[in-house]
């Protein structure tokens, strides 16, 4: 049996080389690039990856180009920040040891690291979702950026986490809310829906207590106050780039 592992980068010198190092059980590591201005395809060359650049096509598109660019059917999908566990690792080598599986993909459940410790609630964990599968029974679906792998037959469950260093800083967290919620208010427009003042009211209070109470994020201390909140504030500018969309129609 063997395994490629594949990932879309962008400027991601700071985590490419942790991330690939991680998945020293792949047999070949498959790197799309969308023109990274940093060192990232330098030092992703340097670890053995394979390197595809491409300008971003959109985070399905660009999944899935690199999962085409794979040389192995089993196809382990992972983001630059992420890591694979030793627990995940094992798991996934007593699977190539034992030969071909007789299912078509595995979920893992991804633990993520955040504002000092593992985010445990608040609806962060287990986030399972397959990243290991046969790509002649799966592809990359769903859409920007809620893409998801999509497979036709059995999947299993694989022990162990993908640890996901989510953000570098709170910064960093703000600028990726302000980054998808630009996304999904224009799929949203696109879609044909219509700003709400009443959505935009309701929406970001109730995520906060769905993640800080119903989620009970509670349990994750000050980080899991500061999630909620950041939750919430995702939330509302979504809604208020829908209608800042519809106005500028």
């Amino acid at each position: 049996m063997k395994i490629s592992a594949a990932i879309i980068t962008l400027n991601e010198a700071a985590h490419i080389q942790d991330c690939i190092a991680s998945l020293d059980f792949c047999d070949q590591v498959v790197v799309v690039d969308s023109l990274s201005k940093d060192q990232t395809r330098k030092l992703a060359r340097e670890a053995g990856a394979k390197i595809v650049r491409q300008e971003f096509l959109g985070h399905v598109a660009q999944k899935q180009l690199a999962v085409d660019k794979c040389k192995h059917d089993w196809v382990f999908c992972i983001d630059a920040d992420e890591r694979v566990s030793p627990e995940l690792r094992a798991s996934i080598m007593a699977l190539k040891e034992a030969g071909e599986p007789d299912l078509s993909g595995y979920e893992v459940a991804r633990l993520s690291y955040h504002l000092g410790r593992w985010i445990k609630h608040g609806g962060w964990y287990p986030d399972l979702g397959v990243r290991f599968f046969n790509r002649t029974q799966g592809k990359w679906g769903g859409y920007d950026p809620h893409d998801k792998v999509e497979v036709e037959g059995p999947v299993g469950h694989l022990e162990g986490d993908l640890h996901h260093f989510v953000f570098d800083s709170l910064s960093d967290n703000v600028k990726t809310n302000d980054f998808y919620s630009s996304i999904m208010a224009k799929d949203l427009s696109l879609a044909g829906k219509r700003p709400s003042l009443l959505k935009l009211l309701l929406k970001p209070p109730f995520k906060f207590i769905e993640c800080y109470l119903i989620k009970r994020g509670f349990l994750d201390g000050m980080p899991g106050f500061i999630i909620a909140v950041g939750a919430a504030y995702s939330m509302f500018l979504k809604f208020a780039k829908l209608w800042e969309y519809d106005r500028d129609a």
